[in-house]
């Protein structure tokens, strides 16, 4: 019986050496490209959450902190360009970045790969019968201190793609158009955007609105005929509501009520509350600023 027992151990212990040996040698054929400005905070932790991948690509805004150093150091190869927009910049990128391999995982240094999502791409990338170009993703993230489950904004967004076959569009959070079939990825990516406080959400977020009202000036004053609510396309699909979000009155608090009533935001806790009440501030800031914009065009006082 003792014999057997120790047959059995060396046996698991062979196998647990071949695993271990297999995710050594077996690296996904997978670019991973990481948009950065000012992210020493967050890059070294991204940077480690993609180490099993060899080929790197941090596209850098020139930042004045560590963001390049600690980079480098990790082994990522860094590009810098001027951030002008969010679609020109990534459209740049897609156009003048030579990445190793055919398929790219996107990812911004406050988000992390895990190892189900990493196992899931990579069957996908080695799979040469693989028709889709693109897939989308979804998102787990975390807010004072817990997951935020439900009142997150649920639509996925496309990060694993072939480079060629994309093209983004908008100033701020962009769509990004795919050339052919597309999926959908069924592991998540994590997210940590609030990873630099309050402080630097409600900045960020004061931008974004100005672009976003600019955007949604654009669309209330044009109609794209191939902007539908039932194109197959989600990316067009998305852009369709958020036009249709612009007609509606009270904004800010159909947004609340959607994200803490519909989405079922309260069982989020406070996190949830809190969440809910940032996102309507949000609208409102977009709101008041499409108001600027429209009187500072007719020369108005603000």
């Amino acid at each position: 019986m003792l014999r057997m027992l120790r047959l059995l151990g060396g046996t698991r212990q062979r196998k647990l050496k071949a695993v271990n040996l297999n995710h050594i040698f077996m690296l996904p054929d997978i670019s991973i490209f990481i948009l950065t400005l000012n992210e020493e905070q967050n890059v070294d932790i991204c940077l480690e959450s993609v180490r099993d991948f060899d080929d790197v690509v941090v596209l850098d805004s020139f930042s004045s902190d560590k963001t390049v150093e600690l980079a480098e150091a990790k082994g990522a190869r860094v590009v810098q360009r001027k951030f002008d927009n969010w679609a020109a910049h990534q459209n740049w990128a897609m156009a003048n970045i030579e990445f190793k391999h055919k398929w790219v995982f996107y990812l911004d240094a406050d988000e992390r790969m895990t190892p189900e999502l990493q196992a899931e791409i990579t069957a996908i990338a080695a799979n040469e019968q693989e028709q889709r170009r693109g897939f989308s993703v979804g998102r787990t993230n975390y807010f004072m201190g817990r997951t935020i489950t439900h009142c997150y904004p649920a639509v996925p967004i496309m990060r694993f793609f072939q480079p060629k076959y994309i093209r983004y569009e908008r100033l701020v959070n962009p769509i990004a158009l795919i050339d052919g079939e597309t999926g959908h990825l069924s592991h998540r990516f994590l997210h940590y955007n609030f990873s630099k406080g309050l402080t630097e959400w409600f900045d960020k977020h004061n931008k974004y609105a100005l672009s976003e009202a600019k955007e949604g000036l654009k669309a209330l004053r044009e109609q794209d005929p191939d902007v539908s609510l039932f194109s197959k396309d989600p990316a067009l699909k998305r852009v369709a509501l958020k036009n249709l979000a612009l007609r509606l009155p009270g904004r800010p608090f159909v947004k609340f009520l959607y994200l803490y009533i519909l989405r079922r935001g309260f069982l989020d806790g406070k996190a949830g509350f809190t969440y809910c009440i940032l996102q309507s501030i949000y609208e409102y800031l977009i709101d008041l600023k499409m108001w600027e914009l429209k009187r500072t065009e007719k020369g108005l006082p603000v």
